[in-house]
């Protein structure tokens, strides 16, 4: 199936996002089967050889992050789509609560350090959008703080855009109904129990709150420079093959080339 997934999910600039008209159960018409598996497996695939370009070009570096609710897949999503990279050339951040360090610098301080250099994967689990997200759910810093933050975010991907960081954003979309299936299922799961808290829980009770902070995020900060996409994360299948299109997608609209050799390869002899 012939389908531009980055232009079917991405949100366009100054378009208002209503999370409610977006399905999260939607697949854009794929079904579970042999050809969604395979177009995984091939795009997967493609990954290695356009990180390998990326690299030896060394013009740009490419920061992949993800957003969503908890249970919306972020770590599967990096295990999964990832799994076709050299390690050697990606570093993923988690982004939990900051450090006494961090919290004494201002709050994009952590997230510039973690930007990749040139040549580069970075990938974000979780990000910057926390601070505005979590402070304005909780009320943990007055509406002045947090309401010029969108600005201020724009900015600084606009910086690191102008620096040759190509930007992905991928906040992954799930139900609430499929949230709360997650939790049942890792509360079952020996595996995954590890995995769920009571504040898991606890959260859900601001999921109102989190939807409508998303819609101003994803309308006011999807950029030329930072687009936003929003994937249907109902189907783990079709997340992972809707994620690993788009950055096939973008890596490929590059036409990143191999640098000519630094020596003059034919008057190179052995002896």
């Amino acid at each position: 199936m012939a389908l531009d997934f980055s232009k079917e999910l991405v949100v366009k600039p100054g378009k208002k996002v209503k999370l409610s008209h977006h399905d999260a159960d939607d697949t854009l018409g794929w079904q579970k089967g042999r050809k969604s598996k395979q177009s995984l497996e091939k795009a997967v695939g493609k990954l290695d050889g356009l990180q390998y370009l990326l690299y030896a070009e060394h013009k740009r570096a490419l920061l992949i992050v993800f957003q969503g609710l908890d249970a919306s897949g972020k770590d599967g999503t990096i295990r999964h789509v990832m799994s076709g990279i050299n390690p050697q050339g990606c570093r993923v951040t988690s982004f939990k609560s900051p450090s006494a360090e961090e919290a004494a610098h201002d709050y994009l301080w952590r997230i510039h350090a973690a930007v990749p250099k040139t040549g580069d994967f970075g990938v974000f689990n979780r990000s910057h959008y926390e601070d505005i997200l979590v402070v304005r759910v909780h009320d943990l810093v007055p509406k002045e703080v947090w309401s010029r933050r969108y600005d201020q975010i724009n900015e600084f991907e606009g910086i690191l855009a102008a620096n040759n960081v190509v930007i992905l954003k991928f906040f992954l979309h799930i139900s609430k109904d499929e949230q709360k299936k997650r939790f049942l299922e890792r509360l079952d799961d020996r595996q995954k129990q590890w995995k769920i808290s009571e504040a898991d829980f606890n959260e859900r009770k601001y999921w109102d709150d989190y939807q409508k902070a998303y819609e101003v995020v994803l309308t006011r900060c999807s950029t030329q420079h930072g687009p936003w996409f929003i994937v249907p994360a109902n189907k783990k299948w079709f997340r992972n093959l809707a994620v690993s299109h788009v950055i096939v997608e973008t890596l490929e609209a590059m036409k990143m080339k191999l640098p000519p050799p630094s020596i003059d390869v034919k008057k190179i002899k052995w002896r």
